[in-house]
């Protein structure tokens, strides 16, 4: 029993990591392509931000580890499943650089696992619907409107002004405006993963059901986690968020990082996990949408759509399948082994494109003459 807690506590830990860096460009991405901030700088202090955040609020941990499948059902298998079936997710669609909702991901992975588990009846169904579906839903929908709303009125504003000086301003308010994402995202992401490894302790008999507060070694644990994968960065996320749905400037990319860390705020505050990625993806569409609809990449869109819509069933089978699997002899050893596989194997074929990726871009010099 103990050996296996301490290794969902690593999947755990590892997923978080996970959703650091593939989350990295829900909090840097506009300030990275408008040039508010270099790579470097940028993935560091939302590493610091992102594990900061994660202390504030427990409301997110709370609802994760209560209301979305009933506790008593809950093993440390069925949480290892969950948690394989959202690593693979977040690993598949940062490979092919979608920002997907690790926050679905981790949902879809819960749900799916315990579903193989007890059934159906296992999962607050409701609890998803109030907590989950509906404020996901709403979020990007407010994230364009908002960040609409403040393009407008901050062009308004500008309107008579040199665009240089302009844009040298705003890329100081993306300081700030891009801090309070990268806060925010760890204020909601990073408990996530608390509620998770919440959920394990109290399978194992570590901690009582009507908890209170995750103990301090969880939230610094998950902050940590959260802040490593942050600065690991996911740079071709960052390039579909900050460049591929439409190009952004200084200005807008300030509405786009205000209207979701606003959001992301309010959120956390009544404990619904909404996804980062949703309400930043909506946040930037709005804000690029001051120039006319056509200003906006909506294939690129429609294919982020895609994955927003995969994630929670996707997960889910592959969660229910993990369960399946611990259910043969020595399955918790062997659920854990293909974690372990399928991070691997992601990360080397991440690898190895990048070789190939840089020997295709090598310019070729003509030979010298004798």
């Amino acid at each position: 029993m103990e050996l296996t807690l301490w290794a969902v506590v690593a999947v755990a830990l590892f997923f978080d990591f996970t959703n650091g860096f593939h989350d990295t460009a829900n909090s840097i991405a506009t300030s990275v392509s408008t040039k508010a901030l270099s790579p470097r700088a940028a993935v560091a202090s939302a590493a610091v931000l992102n594990f900061a955040g994660a202390f504030v609020s427990i409301e997110v941990a709370a609802t994760i580890a209560k209301g979305i499948v009933d506790q008593e059902v809950i093993t440390l298998d069925v949480v290892m499943a969950g948690l394989v079936g959202a690593i693979t997710w977040n690993l598949i669609t940062w490979f092919v650089g979608l920002p997907s909702s690790s926050s679905h991901a981790l949902i879809g992975g819960m749900v799916g696992s315990a579903m193989a588990a007890g059934g159906s009846d296992v999962v607050q169904w409701g609890g998803i619907k109030d907590n989950v579906l509906i404020p996901s839903l709403i979020a990007p929908f407010l994230g364009v409107a908002i960040a609409f709303v403040l393009i407008v009125v901050i062009t308004r504003f500008i309107a008579k002004r040199a665009p240089s000086k302009v844009n040298r301003g705003f890329r100081r308010a993306q300081l700030v405006s891009g801090a309070f994402v990268a806060f925010t995202h760890g204020t909601n992401d990073a408990q996530k993963t608390m509620g998770i490894i919440a959920l394990a302790l109290v399978a194992s008999g570590h901690l009582d059901a009507d908890f209170e507060r995750p103990p301090t070694w969880v939230i610094a644990s998950a902050a940590l986690a959260m802040g490593a994968g942050t600065y690991a960065g996911g740079w071709r996320i960052i390039k579909t968020l900050g460049q591929r749905i439409a190009k952004i400037d200084p200005p807008q990319g300030f509405a786009a990082q205000t209207a979701c860390a606003s959001i992301l705020w309010g959120t956390a505050h009544f404990g619904f996990p909404v996804s980062t990625t949703h309400t930043i993806s909506g946040s930037v569409l709005g804000a690029g949408a001051i120039r006319g609809f056509s200003a906006v990449r909506w294939g690129v869109a429609g294919n982020i759509l895609v994955a927003w819509i995969l994630t929670l069933p996707a997960a889910a089978v592959v969660g229910a399948s993990m369960e399946y699997v611990t259910r043969l002899p020595a399955g918790d050893a062997i659920v854990f082994a293909l974690a372990v596989l399928i991070s691997a194997a992601a990360f080397a074929a991440r690898r190895l494109e990048r070789r190939r990726l840089s020997t295709v871009a090598r310019p070729v010099t003509a030979p010298s003459a004798a």
